[in-house]
């Protein structure tokens, strides 16, 4: 028996405003879909931020409907939690619930075990920080459950563990049921796969299935996990996606010119027109020479930036001089402000979607929602 794990697809995405990178994520999701149906997966499991709002585009909503029609036309079952994108603060039904009642796909993420094909399942959807302490009480019940289990058991949770990352973790290893034999996690962009002592079966990020722009510009490779139960001890293989090529790359003042003419010879037999960033060091005199040069690419890339760095920075942390995204810039100045991840995210992946579109009573509403959650927060706090 083999299933899909996929993960973090943020279908509905758009980054510099680009329909061609909004059809990105639909290609590799598409992708992936396409592959677990030819390599006849028994089933698929999405673990969390299907979509990147709340509210999503049409678009979004008819890709993902399309996708789990394909997946049940080839008789593959498909099993999916929420993730903190796909979770509105507003008192509103998320969307994925639409594909749960037409039995297109079933919704797990409420911490209620059930068995597939010999098989336990037990999801739990994102919690955000304030809300972690109520897990101990749900992954004892989860363990109990999976004891009694004698076929393979899967977990499916969308949190950051910070063993693998610190800064984005909410847990630890620890504090998972030990008694699950896979662990499929979602939220963590970057690939990993970890066999931690204490826990019964491997725990696996596969990572996004497309760059974001929280992630950066960057030579790297995007995919999801099959996962082969056939066996005793899962097997766990990462399939890569065919995603658009994006380079981060360094280039003196004093040797611009042959570098761009080194990158135009790169990229001209690729496929796909790639994203690019130019890091330049040297004293720059003339901006305009730079941008003369960069534009010898414009004809080569979908997107091609720059920015002038110091010798000191261009290996390691890199100040910019101009926000390279917009959405980076806006995300970084709110939590500037606000002081607080949480409400930054509010801010720029709730709240400014919907006043964008003018829907001002939603907008109204969500700030209610939004103050009424923190002062539970707060309220919970002091009594703790």
């Amino acid at each position: 028996m083999i299933f899909s794990h996929i993960s973090d697809t943020h279908l509905g995405f758009v980054q510099y405003h680009s329909e061609e990178r909004e059809n990105d994520m639909y290609t590799a999701f598409d992708q992936a879909i396409d592959i677990s149906i030819k390599d006849h997966v028994d089933f698929v499991i999405l673990a969390g931020d299907i979509f990147h709002v709340p509210n999503p585009s049409g678009k979004a909503i008819v890709v993902l409907a399309n996708a789990l029609k394909r997946l049940k036309q080839n008789n593959i079952d498909s099993f999916f939690i929420l993730g903190e994108h796909d979770i509105s603060r507003m008192r509103a039904t998320p969307v994925p619930f639409v594909y749960h009642n037409l039995e297109f796909s079933k919704y797990i993420g409420n911490g209620k075990p059930f068995v597939y094909k010999d098989v336990l399942i037990t999801g739990f959807d994102k919690r955000r920080k304030t809300e972690i302490e109520s897990f101990e009480e749900d992954f004892a019940r989860a363990d109990v459950e999976a004891k009694k289990h004698q076929g393979h058991k899967i977990l499916v949770l969308h949190q950051g563990i910070t063993e693998i990352n610190k800064f984005a973790g909410e847990i630890n290893s620890v504090d998972l049921p030990k008694s699950f034999t896979y662990y499929a996690m979602g939220h963590l962009h970057e690939k990993e796969l970890k066999q931690f002592s204490h826990l019964g079966g491997p725990l696996a990020y596969p990572g996004s299935i497309e760059l974001t722009s929280s992630e950066g510009i960057k030579e790297t490779q995007k995919g999801f996990y099959q996962v082969d139960i056939s066996r005793q001890e899962p097997y766990p293989t990462w399939i890569k996606l065919d995603t658009r090529p994006q380079f981060s790359i360094n280039a003196s003042i004093d040797n611009i010119s042959s570098e761009v003419d080194a990158i135009s010879e790169k990229i001209k037999s690729l496929t796909r027109k790639p994203i690019i960033e130019l890091k330049v060091t040297g004293e720059i005199s003339e901006p305009g020479l730079v941008q003369a040069q960069i534009s010898k690419l414009s004809d080569l890339a979908l997107r091609c930036f720059w920015r002038h760095v110091s010798n000191e920075q261009s290996v390691g942390s890199v100040f910019t001089d101009k926000p390279l995204k917009i959405e980076d810039e806006m995300y970084r100045i709110a939590k500037e402000i606000l002081g607080s991840t949480d409400m930054a995210n509010f801010a720029i992946n709730e709240l400014l979607p919907l006043l964008s579109r003018g829907n001002t009573d939603e907008a109204s509403q969500a700030v209610v929602d939004n103050f009424a959650r923190f002062k539970k927060g707060v309220e919970h706090a002091a009594i703790n």
